[in-house]
């Protein structure tokens, strides 16, 4: 079975500012980042549950830990139903968190 991914405003607004900000420093690392995000994504529409839940008070609100360099992305998401998974919000690993 595989889901279908959804963005929130604010998830695809954090998808263009990373971006935007490593283009701007290195092409190859937007690109390569960019990669990686998308890489992840895809194991996400087949395994979303093997992802480590966000709090324990809702269990289908659950991060995806995608590796990047030295550091990485994690993508807040929810579990919407059995065919679709809506990402909440992105963040780099060193920024501040989304909750």
């Amino acid at each position: 079975m595989s889901y279908r991914i959804r963005f929130t405003r604010e998830a695809e607004s954090d998808l263009v500012r990373f971006y935007g900000f490593l283009l701007v420093e290195d092409n190859d690392a937007a690109a390569r980042a960019l990669e990686a995000i998308t890489q992840g994504l895809e194991f996400l529409k087949r395994f979303p549950f093997s992802c480590r839940k966000a709090t324990d008070e809702n269990p289908l609100l659950r991060e995806l830990l995608i590796s990047f360099g030295n550091a990485g992305y994690v993508a807040l998401f929810e579990i919407e139903d059995q065919e679709t998974i809506t990402i909440l919000a992105l963040r780099h690993q060193r920024e501040d968190d989304y909750y």
